[in-house]
């Protein structure tokens, strides 16, 4: 790929972490000129890129015009630009390539990558894989879609460490070379069908992290999700099972309670179940596929296991904000669809009332309304462009304990008026949050802040 930098015209394709990072490392390859555009005003991006990026940069902002494709060489896509804008159609008919910034961070790296997919649960996954290595004395970064670009870790990561990289649809849609060393895939489940259009589409962006892999190389898969399993007749290397509900002849697995790695001389035991810090089932399976993962990357039994005990969680998700007069409020902003939400409530065990909507991303409402009994939610508190579709989805299942609000500190009032002792009041959007937020960190922070001031400060 480095012959397609050097002395070229590079556009690249939205200007938040990534794309700056991306920016920032085309200069350094000996790009002859770099453009970047984002849909924000031109004179906002100036602003916020002062001092940032060199001003040998072409800023244009204010949209994506297509006349930005003259002399391009190469475009390189952030993840939050839509696939189907006329500009990435144009270049399609020009036959102007098209990467993410993960296949051009790919090109740099003096390490493995290990990378981590699905719908639900990566965020989690990785951060657990990189304290894991962290406590095993190993060199690691932990980057990708969970806010530090690829582009940044590939510049200061160096041998003999890892890279854990937490890789989105929207990035893996658009690879060539890009190889992860150890490719995890979760779950899959619909989602981000705003973005992809269909399902299929989806998948194939999901099965990616496979595509360029070698004998040399593992995949991890999850036993239990079928549409996961499927992805084996993709595998060319090494393939490592994980499985919550079966024990596996060979993988990662419980059995008698304890999390075992079955090999072909004898189970060795990891820790107890119980003693995986991070609460519910989905924590549980996200625990073993980081056993595997590390496994495989070969670090021993005894520091997986330290990892698996003392990590506490990350931000966001099913995070413990506190305790009003005996309600328990917990923020689990990063829970961006139904599956994430109907996970989250069945982690948290008694009666609670559910904070959720947001930008709709095509998800099936219909599964979370099933669920709301079965998980003991007395109360829906909802907001944003999807309130009144969820609100229609449960009342079509007879749930009709529900609530319309304009913004979150209505909704955590709204809430706290309906709590009683002892219940428990979770958010847990189901949805995207730029409809109202810049992203889920701002949704979860304002949250929190309402339940901060509920307490007093």
């Amino acid at each position: 790929m480095l012959e397609m930098i050097r002395g070229k015209r590079i556009l690249v394709l939205g200007l938040a972490r990534s794309g700056r990072a991306a920016v920032r490392l085309l200069l350094k390859a000996g790009a002859q000129k770099v453009i970047a555009n984002d849909i924000k005003d031109t004179y906002k991006l100036l602003q916020e890129i002062e001092g940032v990026l060199p001003p040998s940069v072409q800023v244009v902002g204010g949209g994506h015009p297509t006349e930005l494709l003259e002399n391009v060489d190469l475009i390189i896509k952030s993840p939050g630009v839509l696939p189907g804008i006329p500009l990435l159609q144009k270049a399609f008919l020009m036959g102007i390539p098209v990467y993410s910034e993960i296949e051009l961070a790919f090109h740099f790296s003096q390490v493995p990558i290990v990378g981590i997919t699905g719908t639900n649960g990566k965020t989690t996954t990785v951060s657990l894989t990189g304290e894991i290595f962290r406590q095993a004395n190993s060199s690691v970064q932990v980057a990708g879609n969970i806010g530090f670009p690829l582009c940044e870790a590939v510049e200061s990561a160096a041998p003999p460490g890892f890279i854990v990289a937490e890789l989105s649809s929207f990035q893996l849609e658009n690879i060539n070379e890009f190889r992860a060393d150890i490719g995890a895939v979760l779950n899959i489940s619909p989602d981000h069908l705003d973005y992809h259009q269909t399902e299929n589409k989806y998948l194939m962006a999901k099965r990616n992290i496979l595509k360029n892999q070698s004998e040399k190389n593992w995949a991890v898969l999850n036993f239990d999700d079928p549409e996961t399993r499927k992805f084996s007749a993709y595998v060319k290397g090494g393939l490592l099972y994980f499985s919550l509900r079966e024990e596996l002849e060979s993988g990662v697995c419980l059995r008698n309670g304890d999390i075992v790695i079955v090999t072909a001389k004898k189970p060795l035991k990891v820790c107890s179940a119980a003693e995986v810090r991070i609460p519910g089932k989905h924590n549980l399976e996200n625990a073993l596929a980081a056993t595997a993962i590390c496994w495989i990357a070969g670090l021993g039994v005894d520091k997986i296991a330290q990892g698996l005990k003392s990590f506490p969680g990350v931000p966001h998700r099913l995070e413990q904000v506190g305790r009003v007069n005996g309600v328990t409020f917990y923020n689990d902003s990063k829970g961006t669809n139904p599956n994430a939400t109907i996970n989250a409530l069945s982690a948290l065990k008694g009666s609670k009332i559910l904070v959720a909507g947001g930008l709709n991303k095509g998800g099936d409402f219909s599964i979370l309304a099933d669920s709301l009994k079965e998980e003991e939610v007395k109360k829906m508190v909802l907001m944003g462009e999807t309130a009144l579709i969820i609100k229609k989805a449960a009342e079509a299942r007879g749930f009709l304990n529900v609530a319309i609000v304009a913004d979150m500190k209505e909704a955590v009032a709204e809430a706290f008026t309906a709590a009683e002792p002892g219940d428990i009041v979770l958010l847990s959007p189901a949805c995207a949050s730029w409809d109202m937020y810049k992203d889920y960190e701002e949704r979860g922070n304002i949250f929190k802040s309402a339940v901060f001031a509920l307490q007093g400060g």
